[in-house]
């Protein structure tokens, strides 16, 4: 996105989504706010410079321009000049303030970019997020995270009891899962609260698509570095690209249904991407997701070129049926095909954009926004439906959350020559799930 896109008049909209109920307080005494509100200059760190991080620090500095990048943080010195190139075409000294002293490469170098910040920008493979949660929480910082915020139930647990102390601390934590700031979800959110299709009983939600990049192995790299330059097919990296993608169609289905649930039971494999270079994950998931009310929605993800593509998501209700989709399509109808509601997307402001300005919105009028115990709730939805994928077995919320897994290992103790979480045969192939024989639990 091109800076110019954003003017005064995207931000006074974007911001006066607030009203939609994602305040969670409201003003805060000044003594009680973390940030001065109102003061000039709020310093900004990324953790993560690939091009998912590049974009957000390029939505926060729209966002507000009292906003200043000071310090970056990635594993490879390369992602980080590539996006401290991009940015500094973009965004002039004002905003772009980074010293070479304040660029930090490798293992544990989120810490020193958390430091220097107010605000920071997680945006690392999911696996180090819960790490780098906890830290940025224990310093006192204001937060967006992309989403998922783990890949396993141990990170989880960590990014639960995190957020318990981010609220403590009236700390802004804004996690990724954009349909939260997207005007057409927010309506239907709205409208659902009213009763107006009834209560959901069922539902379908997809991501159905080609799949994403591979990084083919290069001469000269260890294992851990193979693994952390092509983390998507990864486990302990990423979880699989029903945690990586589909947890935003999961994701709307907590919301919408306003439960988490109880059982999943589900089947997968890997069908076409089954290559030495796409690692663990299956190439395509169907879940069954049985939540407390009753409700049952079907779950399907899938990573195969030359099939469907799909990614939206329909409930049905007790009065009616809705259609929405992350293109900005949305529509309510009775069942005699009366419509309720049809959203138009003309002049709806990208909700990856929202959702800085409404973070920054907030920072800056001493309110707190905090996203974290759904985006972790709803990231153990995901964790639970590949679990049920993995082992074909029927899982229950409270077994899953429960488990004693841990993919993860300690940054801080890592460096490139350390033994990888997963290796390989001596073919060159990695471990891949078999359902009926591999335990999750």
């Amino acid at each position: 996105m091109n800076k110019k896109e954003f003017n005064r008049r995207d931000f006074v909209k974007g911001s006066s989504l607030v009203a939609g109920g994602l305040i969670l307080g409201s003003s805060l005494p000044f003594s009680q706010s973390v940030y001065a509100a109102g003061s000039d200059k709020l310093k900004l760190a990324v953790v993560g410079c690939g091009g998912r991080g590049t974009g957000a620090v390029q939505q926060a500095l729209t966002a507000d321009p009292g906003v200043e990048l000071v310090a970056m943080s990635d594993a490879f010195e390369d992602r980080l000049n590539s996006s401290y190139d991009t940015l500094s075409k973009i965004f002039g000294k004002d905003q772009l303030n980074v010293k070479d002293k304040n660029k930090f490469v490798g293992f544990g170098s989120y810490k020193h970019a958390i430091d220097q910040a107010d605000v920071v920008i997680l945006i690392t493979p999911p696996g180090w997020r819960p790490k780098h949660f906890e830290y940025a929480v224990e310093k006192g910082k204001h937060i967006f995270m992309e989403k998922p915020v783990a890949t396993d139930p141990d990170g989880i647990r960590k990014v639960m009891e995190a957020a318990k102390k981010a609220k403590a601390k009236n700390l802004n934590v804004v996690v990724g899962l954009q349909r939260h700031y997207q005007h057409n979800y927010r309506e239907v959110y709205k409208r659902l609260q009213a009763g107006e299709i009834g209560n959901i009983v069922s539902g379908q939600v997809y991501w159905d698509s080609d799949g994403v990049w591979v990084r083919e192995r290069q001469p000269g790299q260890t294992e851990l570095e193979y693994q952390m330059r092509n983390w998507y097919y990864f486990n302990w990296l990423c979880g699989d690209h029903i945690l990586e993608q589909h947890i935003h169609n999961i994701d709307v289905a907590n919301w919408f249904i306003g439960e988490y649930p109880v059982s999943a039971q589900g089947m997968g494999g890997r069908e076409v991407r089954n290559g030495k270079d796409h690692g663990q994950i299956f190439d395509h998931h169907f879940v069954e997701f049985v939540y407390p009310s009753g409700a049952v929605i079907s779950s399907q993800c899938r990573h195969i070129p030359g099939t469907m593509s799909r990614v939206s998501e329909t409930f049905q209700g007790t009065k009616g049926r809705v259609y929405t989709d992350g293109g900005g399509e949305a529509e309510m109808k009775k069942y005699d095909g009366t419509s309720i509601y049809k959203h138009d997307p003309s002049d709806d402001l990208t909700p990856y954009q929202v959702e800085h300005n409404e973070l920054f919105a907030a920072i800056r009028k001493g309110e707190v926004i905090n996203n974290a115990d759904y985006g972790a709730k709803s990231t153990m939805t995901a964790i639970l439906g590949r679990m049920a994928t993995y082992s074909g077995k029927v899982i229950t919320w409270e077994e899953a959350i429960n488990a004693k897994v841990q993919l993860v290992p300690n940054e801080d103790e890592l460096t490139w020559n350390s033994v990888a979480p997963v290796m390989p045969d001596a073919s060159g192939n990695y471990p891949i799930p078999v359902p009926g024989k591999t335990n999750v639990l």
